[in-house]
């Protein structure tokens, strides 16, 4: 069972936590992160999900994304789901997200990591994710025209590569 800590509007926390899976309360809303690690050659490190789980069975995505845990600050929640999904540990402490995106029911957080990880290194969790590979701009814009990556914006895409461009994000 997953517990989510609820926040109003203006992101502060209500005092409230929610079960994953259950409906909104009205003004409800919650915290996701997404981790986008970037190579030194530019391509960002991307993760296939499995075929059984919920939400996008198969697609390809970002390198890592998903919902804080009660108690858990933006940060912490990057780290564990980075270290979760493929086995990778990061030091986001006293590290803002770069952005965050406001969406019906939360907000989410999005850390920029550039880091040449290994792929060979990673321990992937058998629960989340089939694959990782690293791919460019381009190669990503085809995988979404393909239906085989969540279908993100293509500007949102653009926006992600260009910041990468303007060195923008955490290197390690």
């Amino acid at each position: 069972m997953e517990l989510w800590d609820i926040y109003d509007k203006n992101r502060i926390k209500t005092g409230r936590t929610m079960i994953r899976g259950y409906e909104f309360e009205d003004g409800a809303h919650h915290m996701v992160i997404h981790v986008c690690i970037f190579n030194s050659q530019g391509k960002m490190l991307i993760q296939q999900r499995q075929p059984f789980k919920d939400g996008w069975p198969n697609m390809w995505d970002f390198t890592v994304g998903g919902s804080a845990l009660a108690g858990e600050s933006s940060a912490e929640a990057a780290e564990r789901e980075v270290f979760e999904e493929i086995g990778y540990s990061v030091d986001l402490h006293n590290t803002r997200p770069y952005f965050t995106i406001n969406f019906k029911n939360g907000f989410d957080d999005f850390y920029l990591i550039h880091a040449d990880v290994n792929l060979n290194d990673l321990k992937l969790q058998y629960e989340e994710v089939q694959n990782v590979k690293y791919a460019d701009r381009d190669e990503i814009i085809a995988m979404i025209n393909d239906g085989c990556f969540i279908p993100y914006y293509r500007s949102f895409v653009d926006l992600l590569f260009e910041m990468k461009d303007n060195n923008a994000g955490i290197h390690k």
